[in-house]
Order: C-alpha cells, then structure tokens, then sequence
C-alpha cells in the first residue's frame, strides 16, 4: 500500500513538472526559431561587437519572414551600423519583412540619398518596394 501511495505521489509529481514545463515554454512557442535560436536572440545579435555576428543575425531574421516582424525596432536602429555589410543584410530583413515594417520606410527613403554605398542604396530601395511601394510613386 505505501509503494503504491509512493507511485501516485512521484507519477503526480512528474506530470506537474511536465506541465509546469510546457507552461513555461508556452510564449516562447509563439516565437519563430531560425537555426534553433529564438528571434529574440537573434535581434540581441544584431548588438554584438563583432560585424560578421551583426551581418548574420540580420540573415537570419531575414530569413523568417514577415513572421520577424518584432524585429523591425531593432532593424531600424541596425540601419545605422557603421559598417556597410550589416546595413546591407538589415535592408533586406526589412524588405523580407513586407508591410510590416511600414516605420522603416523614412529612413529607408533617407538611406536611398545619403547611403554611401551604391549596393544598401539600392537595397533600401527594394526594400521599400516590398514593404510600401506607394511610398515611391513618383520618383
């Protein structure tokens, strides 16, 4: 009788712990996963020392879609990188973004006159075809 009181108690344990678990899991859930990183870690990078880490996050996003669409704070603060190989891959997250990346289009638009590099100009130019292409009527 007490092992078999001893098994409810640990089999009730478990399946607490195992719902516990999923609970905690449960927002995270909702976040796309690019190369088993949560978005969320993959905006942090786009704030790492290193370029290459800065460039690859924004690839990464990129690669998620309209689904990144959380990111597009962070992807307007990357437009202003000094260095242009993580400008470039940021012009084309927020393009890959699509609409919902409508607050992007003024610095894009900027970019487009002021950039230095011929190669983001053009990007941020894609991009705002993507996202807003009402926002080059006219030009």
């Amino acid at each position: 009788m007490l092992a078999r009181a001893l098994g409810v108690l640990a089999l009730t344990l478990a399946l607490s712990a195992g719902r516990a678990s999923a609970q905690d899991s449960a927002p995270t859930a909702k976040e796309p996963v690019s190369r088993g990183r949560p978005l969320s870690e993959w905006i942090a990078d786009l704030k790492a020392a290193a370029p290459v880490i800065r460039n690859g996050a924004a690839y990464e996003i990129a690669s998620m879609g309209p689904a990144a669409a959380a990111a597009v704070p962070a992807l307007i603060e990357a437009l202003d990188d000094p260095v242009a190989v993580v400008r470039f891959p940021v012009t084309v997250a927020l393009g890959e973004i699509g609409p919902a990346a409508a607050a992007a289009v003024p610095r894009l638009k900027q970019m487009m006159e002021e950039e230095m590099s011929d190669e983001v100009a053009a990007a941020a130019r894609r991009a705002i075809r993507h996202i807003q292409p009402s926002a080059l009527a006219g030009e």
